[in-house]
């Protein structure tokens, strides 16, 4: 990388000491050689972005950062990726193209120098529960042909080795085994089914055949032979009886062909030496029988399985999964504690939820019959009712009570009979089978996840899990994290014969190849098995990091949207590596971030700012890190210290009240204990997957949910909780989006557009004309303009070129009809309200305090220039978490409220972090306490008390290494936080 210093006449220095040119084909420390090492942005006008002009050099990695707001991801995402995107559909044909659509041309006036596009954005991979880390990585799917190729089959009966001959090797088994020896060739027909077998019997007999052998007797082949069709039999045909010998090798290489060949590459070897002529066989010389088989064999017992196909370990496919959950794991079961969840009452008394309190339906009708037959009333506690008669009601198994009608009403819940399906089978099936969402929905209530009992989470079936590479199968090779997972692969092939390792060379390249590709973007505490849908926004951003480097592909130009979000800073140098991997091979890598280890370490910084929204949009700063650092732009000078958040001078030690947790077993995590002490800014880190979030979202936050709100979702396990009564409420921030259409918008997520509307309906004007708040909405007919349905916008279908999307030429874009814009207050008419910016209506609003304490939050989380109507879809990441935040956090507190925000820094630059910080302190002031799960090393040193855990992440990790202020965790001699902790204090 080349380093350059201006010196203070202007002329540019390399790092040699050579004079570099100032002319206009030198730009920030990188010589122009050609036009094409340059994508070339000119006239960039999408979103706020004020007609940007950039030369951002390719085959680099480039930094694009600047505070929330400024226009990185509209350069990055929507100018230059859209851009990419759109040329690349251009390649189709016009035909094909009017079936997939054609994409908007971005606003800008040119890009040169583009090369094919691949966005890695902070999307989540599915939420599908088949899909997991395994197969999104494919990696399970090379494991899969593994074990169909050289995976060893075991007996889910005896857990002995399987075995499988050629016709060769059986015919050399005989003459071994039965040497001299009279024996009898069976075919196996029949294995363990009912019936009569009238028909097959005359079948053989007419083949020739004269004996056949059910179950343990031999019986000779008679016209309308016929067995008990209602027991179930083992059926074999007696192919020939002859004695072992060269003198008759021919007749028996005949005769094996023949029986393998009708008992499907089984055959069945009885030593015939002690039986009597008839051929009577008694059950104690039934250990004289020994089976051959052309495919996988258990000789003990019989059992036999197919050949192994990578569809055998599929759970995504009927050949491999288990049968019971259908590869998912998991399972749900009536939960008998909610159906009743207090036996003292009755039924008149929902003493039996499910039946409610509706008398008048069919579900009744049987109710009552069943209550006469076993002499009970409605009025009779649960517990005290019969227990056939509770038997019957929950498990049914009886005669039907009452003649259903032949039609069912639509919607009607009630559609079996209750005494012979009973009401616990009857509440799984509107769960599970439903084609109503309602009933499905109502039945979830009563209804735990558990594991399945089948095949104890390995989603397969009980065949796939006894197939073995080194005495470990491919569910328990699943659950190793990715660290363990990379030493199994290393250490198998010692393991292996040679003619396994000849064929399993190149599979287990691939594999050792992708885990590690996952080391290195910091993913080691992961495991195949965990579903897709439990990962984070920067873990699977992460995956397909890891997969695209994988894909060894160049000549590429990536964007990446933040990667190093959920990252410890012990990870950040993984993952610079992998990026400067991904463009070492011959790839452009252009990373939106704000991470200061990452812009350090690129070739190119590129600024956007000054400001946020309007304020923003402009170029302020580029050049290679040395050189940029020496501007004087907001963020270069936090790159270089003139600006940082101070550590506080003093620590708060709380109110003297503590919430306590103890024993929590959720995941990873192992008895851990934690005291909260209340009344405190507290830190939860620890590297990623160190079992932070299951502590804080999935057992604390469950566990008051279920104290202030009743809620229904259960807490991961845990012992007892204790000091829940210092609280008064739990407001959980979470980074889920604000809204996914363009008629969300600030004002109507905040809740504000209520008040709003409100206000305008009660002016003199709107009442003389009678119009409610309903007027106001431009998501109802009557106010709105019709023309464009209140959405301001109309979009004009091209055909041949991308649709364009114009101002509605009725309204002009105001959303609204005349006669609505003709009610105004303080002289604003509703529209001129939609298009104030937060900062504008702070003042505008200051005399209404229901809309000044909302409008004054978003300002204080440096959201004040945002407009109350700008649609959701523009709001980048950063933009929308704190909306969210700022609706939370204008509620009025009590000072006993607990706040818990995860990663709250996500998408924020240094300036923003500041003002978040400012509004966090500013809750712990009043007595409440906050409690943020974070990696940022800005907002951990200035916590009051830090919950570190560790040590590392997954099987690793799920213990509290540390706590206690930062300075105490700092000293911490083998916490991954405190080592860079210490540098920050």
């Amino acid at each position: 990388m080349l380093e350059n210093h201006t010196t203070k006449n202007g002329k540019t220095t390399s790092s040699n000491g050579k004079a570099v040119s100032n002319d206009p084909s030198v730009s920030n420390g990188i010589s122009t050689v050609a036009p094409q090492d340059f994508i070339e942005v000119i006239g960039a006008k999408v979103h706020n972005l004020k007609s940007v002009d950039i030369r951002i050099p390719r085959h680099k990695l480039v930094v694009i950062t600047g505070i929330s707001g400024s226009g990185k991801s509209s350069l990055a995402f929507d100018t230059i990726y859209a851009e990419g995107q759109r040329r690349y559909m251009e390649t189709f044909s016009s035909y094909a193209r009017q079936f997939i659509g054609t994409m908007e041309r971005p606003d800008v006036e040119q890009i040169t120098g583009l090369s094919p596009v691949i966005s890695i954005e902070q999307k989540t991979v599915g939420r599908n529960p088949r899909s997991t880390v395994g197969t999104i990585t494919e990696i399970y799917d090379f494991m899969r042909l593994l074990f169909a190729r050289i995976g060893e089959a075991y007996s889910y009966e005896t857990n002995k080795r399987m075995v499988k001959y050629t016709e060769e090797q059986i015919q050399n088994r005989i003459f071994e085994d039965f040497a001299g020896k009279k024996i009898m060739l069976l075919a196996p027909l029949v294995r363990g089914r009912k019936g009569h077998y009238r028909e097959l019997f005359d079948s053989i007999r007419k083949q020739g055949y004269t004996k056949v052998r059910v179950d343990t007797s031999l019986i000779d082949l008679e016209p309308a032979l016929q067995v008990d069709r209602f027991k179930t039999h083992d059926i074999e045909v007696v192919i020939d009886r002859l004695q072992v010998g060269e003198e008759r090798r021919d007749r028996l290489v005949a005769s094996l062909g023949t029986a393998l060949k009708m008992g499907n590459g089984i055959v069945m070897i009885i030593d015939a030496s002690n039986l009597p002529p008839s051929g009577e066989m008694k059950g104690d010389t039934e250990g004289s029988l020994t089976t051959y088989s052309k495919h996988l064999m258990d000789i003990e017992t019989g059992l036999a399985y197919e050949e192994p196909s990578p569809n055998t370990f599929s759970f995504n496919s009927p050949y491999g999964y288990c049968p019971h959950c259908k590869g998912i794991g998991q399972v749900a079961e009536v939960d008998i504690t909610k159906v009743v969840p207090d036996d003292s009452k009755s039924i008149n008394d929902i003493g039996i939820v499910p039946f409610g309190e509706v008398r008048e339906n069919s579900m009744f009708q049987q109710l009552r019959l069943i209550a006469k037959r076993f002499n009970f009333t409605f009025a009779t506690p649960v517990r005290d009712i019969p227990e056939a008669a509770r038997n019957v009601i929950f498990h049914g198994g009886e005669k039907k009570t009452v003649n259903l009608p032949t039609s069912i009403p639509a919607g009607d819940l009630y559609v079996y009979d209750l005494a012979s399906t009973g009401l616990l089978p009857m509440l799984k099936h509107w769960f599970s089978d439903s084609t109503s969402e309602k009933i499905a929905s109502w039945a979830e209530d009563f209804m735990t996840v558990g594991t399945c009992p089948d095949c104890q989470g390995f989603r397969l079936k009980r065949e796939a899990l006894f197939y073995k590479i080194a005495d470990t199968n491919i569910g328990e090779l699943a659950l190793l994290d990715m660290t363990d997972l990379q030493i199994w692969f290393n250490e198998v092939q010692n393991k292996l014969s040679d003619k396994q390792n000849l064929i399993a060379k190149d599979i287990l390249k691939e594999i050792r190849l992708r885990i590690g590709f996952l080391l290195n973007v910091g993913l080691d505490y992961l495991v195949l098995n965990r579903p897709a849908g439990s990962l984070s926004g920067g873990e699977s951003q992460r995956i397909r990091l890891a997969t695209q480097i994988g894909s060894m592909l160049t000549g590429i130009t990536y964007i990446l949207d933040e990667p190093s979000i959920g990252l410890h800073q012990r990870d950040n140098e993984r993952l610079i590596d992998a990026l400067k991997e991904l463009r070492d091979i011959g790839n452009s890598v252009i990373v939106v971030e704000h991470d200061k280890d990452i812009m350090m370490a690129s070739d190119y910084l590129i600024d956007l700012g000054p400001g946020a929204g309007k304020h923003g949009g402009e170029l302020v700063g580029e050049g290679i890190p040395s050189v940029f650092i020496k501007n004087a732009t907001l963020t270069s000078e936090y790159l270089n210290n003139v600006r940082r958040i101070e550590v506080p001078k003093s620590r708060r030690e709380g109110n003297g009240k503590h919430l306590i947790l103890r024993g929590a077993t959720g995941n990873n995590l192992k008895n851990v204990d934690i005291d909260i002490p209340l009344g405190t800014l507290v830190l939860v880190t620890g590297v990623s997957g160190s079992g932070k979030s299951t502590l804080i979202n999935d057992t604390l936050y469950p566990i008051l949910r279920q104290h202030f709100y009743n809620s229904v979702k259960k807490p991961m396990p845990y012992v007892k909780a204790q000091g829940l009564g210092h609280l008064d409420k739990v407001i959980e921030i979470d980074q889920s989006a604000i809204g996914r259409t363009p008629r969300s918008n600030p004002a109507t997520y905040t809740g504000v557009f209520t008040d709003i509307r409100t206000i305008f309906s009660s002016l003199p004007e709107a009442k003389i004309r009678g119009y409610k708040p309903g007027r106001f909405s431009f998501n109802v007919k009557g106010g709105r303009c019709e023309t464009c349905e209140g959405a301001g916008k109309r979009t004009i279908e091209m055909n041949i070129l991308p649709d364009v999307e114009v101002d509605c030429e009725t309204c002009l874009g105001r959303r609204y009809n005349r006669e609505t814009l003709e009610v105004l207050y303080k002289g604003k008419s509703i529209n001129d309200v939609l298009n104030m910016t937060v900062d504008e209506a702070v003042g505008f609003f200051e005399n209404i305090p229901n809309i000044f304490r909302r409008m004054k939050t978003l300002q204080e989380v440096g959201l004040g220039y945002i407009t109350l109507g700008q649609q959701a879809t523009t709001l980048s990441g950063g933009e929308a978490q704190r909306v969210k935040l700022a609706e939370e956090l204008s509620k009025k507190d009590t000072g006993n409220t607990l706040y818990i925000l995860d990663e709250p820094t996500t998408g924020l630059h240094f300036q923003d972090i500041e003002h978040l910080l400012v509004v966090l302190q500013r809750l712990v002031s009043k007595g409440n306490t906050v409690i943020v799960i974070e990696h940022n090393m800005d907002v951990i040193k200035v916590a009051d008390y830090i919950i570190d855990m560790g040590l590392e992440g997954g099987f690793r990790g799920g213990e509290v290494i540390a706590c206690g202020t930062p300075e105490v965790v700092a000293k911490h001699k083998t916490s991954h936080t405190a080592k860079f902790l210490r540098l920050e204090l």
